[in-house]
């Protein structure tokens, strides 16, 4: 296991140029924050299946929100600290109970994948740190796992199941089979999946499950040739989905009559496997680089440092930094219930979202977007990849309330 810990010395000289200043005109000094900074941590996948859509991008992304804020808070430092966690729950787990039991840090901000999040999580409740997540997707965390001290910050499985399943059940896409990843987040996003398909009249003709990381999906897909659905839901995300994306093109599904409906695809998948591929896919995201001129403008600067543009998960890391980072100055400490209670407090207005919300079981209710990925010929460069099908209000997209699971609600 890898582990990164960054503290920019800048931010430091301009920490300690802060606090001096701040406590000649009696303001808050570094007095208000627990053992003299403020620290940030992040649980990504560096280097395996999820590495291009958390990963460093994710941690570019965290250290850009620190720097934005001057890269101190109440006059105090911030720290940010990246492990990878080889999607492996005991890593997760081991890594965050040390980093709060020795290393002190405050709060995690992001944990790439749902197994590892869940986990995770239960430390974070027990040491009652706040941990918020842009990388996972199983509902369950807003679910049967929420607890007082966890958001659930860029999407989940509902809503994209909401979106990019009921939208293609509409066009026509009413047979369904089912690849799906064989874990948390798969199980509950074909689970979601399965639930509007029928819903909205469609039918549910079986479904296949692969183990994380692999890298033959023959058997699996001639299994869904086999079926005779129409349409062959991807309950998968990073390599896998692009994986099965390109082994399906070599076995001729869509010359069969069948199509693909990706349930979590990311602008990185779109780009590797090009327009030809993926055209007139419809997906769901929470942020597209190109929606207005505050997401162009914030995206060349992450592009400038990254090499690539940023997709809703590393979008949503900066949004939860920089919301979490406004909540400690607001609160005038970094412990956890006074922090708690002003980012429950504060609406969440960034590059990511307008007008977000935390809700009572941790979700960050916002507006997600339907897309259609553009033909070749329509795309003015090699990121020009979305047309935009429709807005979705936040309180349309993700579960209701009155549908939670959440023990802490009262019913």
């Amino acid at each position: 296991m890898s582990r990164v810990r960054t503290t920019l010395l800048a931010a430091a000289m301009v920490a300690a140029w802060h606090g001096g200043a701040c406590a000649q005109a009696g303001g808050p000094i570094s007095g208000t924050v627990s053992d003299g900074a403020v620290r940030l941590g992040f649980l990504l996948d560096m280097s395996g299946v999820y590495a291009d859509v958390t990963g460093p991008g994710s941690a570019a992304a965290a250290r850009m929100a620190v720097e934005d804020v001057g890269g101190t808070v109440l006059g105090a430092p911030v720290e940010v600290l990246v492990a990878d966690h080889q999607n492996k729950p005991d890593i997760a787990a081991a890594t965050a109970r040390a980093w709060f039991d020795t290393e002190r840090v405050d709060a995690i901000l992001d944990v790439a994948a749902s197994a590892t999040a869940l986990a995770a999580a239960d430390v974070a409740k027990a040491k009652n740190r706040i941990i918020a997540f842009s990388g996972p997707g199983a509902v369950r965390l807003t679910n049967e796992a929420c607890s007082p001290v966890s958001v659930h910050w860029a999407y989940d499985t509902y809503a994209l199941a909401n979106s990019t399943a009921q939208a293609t059940v509409k066009a026509g896409g009413t047979s369904w089979f089912f690849l799906t990843a064989d874990y948390t987040f798969g199980h509950e996003l074909e689970r979601d999946a399965s639930a509007v398909v029928k819903a909205n009249g469609g039918t549910v003709a079986g479904g296949v499950r692969a183990p994380l990381n692999t890298a033959d999906f023959s058997s699996f897909l001639l299994q869904a040739q086999g079926s005779g659905a129409r349409i062959v839901g991807l309950a998968n995300a990073g390599r896998d989905t692009t994986n099965a994306i390109k082994q399906a093109a070599e076995f001729g599904l869509a010359q069969g009559g069948q199509k693909l409906a990706g349930l979590l695809v990311y602008i990185n998948d779109v780009h590797s496997l090009g327009l030809k591929a993926t055209q007139g896919m419809l997906l769901t995201e929470g942020f597209y680089w190109d929606l207005d001129d505050g997401t162009r403008a914030w995206s060349k600067r992450f592009f400038d440092r990254v090499g690539r543009m940023p997709n809703m998960s590393q979008a949503g890391v900066y949004s939860t930094v920089t919301h979490y980072l406004k909540a400690v100055a607001k609160a005038g400490t970094d412990e956890t219930q006074a922090v708690m209670a002003a980012m429950r407090a504060m609406p969440v207005d960034d590059v990511f979202a307008r007008g977000g919300r935390i809700r009572e079981d941790g979700r960050m209710v916002h507006d997600m977007y339907l897309f259609e990925v553009k033909k070749p010929e329509e795309s003015t460069g090699p990121w020009d990849l979305y047309r935009r099908v429709a807005t979705i209000p936040g309180e349309q997209a993700f579960q209701p309330l009155s549908a939670s699971r959440c023990p802490l609600l009262k019913k």
